[in-house]
């Protein structure tokens, strides 16, 4: 998988004051802690400052980044987070939703967003994703987040 992934090297200067969130669900909290480690490093390696928040889960992650914004000037936001299909609808209610909630939340805001939440069928595929060894999918997200933040300083 991590093969068809660009390379997390970043050749741009760093981003210089600025500021990111990083929202990380606590449901599938390990899965979740390595997503946010891979963040959380991308993130310092480009020297921004990071401010974590924990939520309960997917669902709370675009009302927390809601109230952050509303209450302050940030760069970037990366959210992070797992869900694993089980045996009801709530699966699709929850991937969709997030989703979506985020993407209005960034167009709204215009800032830069890394989506992060994971929605997988099984454990062993979240894994596969998240560790930093393999899919690093929260180092993806905040990678793009990165992007989106040298994008809006370069206009």
């Amino acid at each position: 998988m991590s093969e068809n992934r660009p390379q997390l090297a970043d050749t741009e200067a760093p981003l210089t004051g600025a500021r990111f969130l990083v929202i990380a669900s606590q449901f599938n909290g390990d899965i979740v802690a390595e997503l946010k480690a891979g963040a959380v490093e991308r993130l310092q390696l480009a020297g921004v400052t990071v401010e974590e928040i924990p939520v309960p889960g997917a669902l709370e992650i675009p009302v927390a980044a809601a109230i952050k914004l509303d209450q302050g000037k940030y760069d970037g936001v990366v959210a992070v987070g797992c869900v694993i299909r089980g045996e009801t609808e709530h699966f699709e209610i929850v991937a969709h939703q997030s989703a979506r909630a985020l993407m209005d939340l960034a167009v709204a805001h215009r800032i830069a967003l890394g989506n992060g939440i994971l929605t997988v069928e099984t454990e062993a595929q979240a894994w596969t994703r998240a560790k930093r060894s393999e899919g690093n999918a929260g180092g993806h997200a905040a990678a793009a987040a990165l992007a989106l933040a040298r994008l809006a300083r370069k206009v």
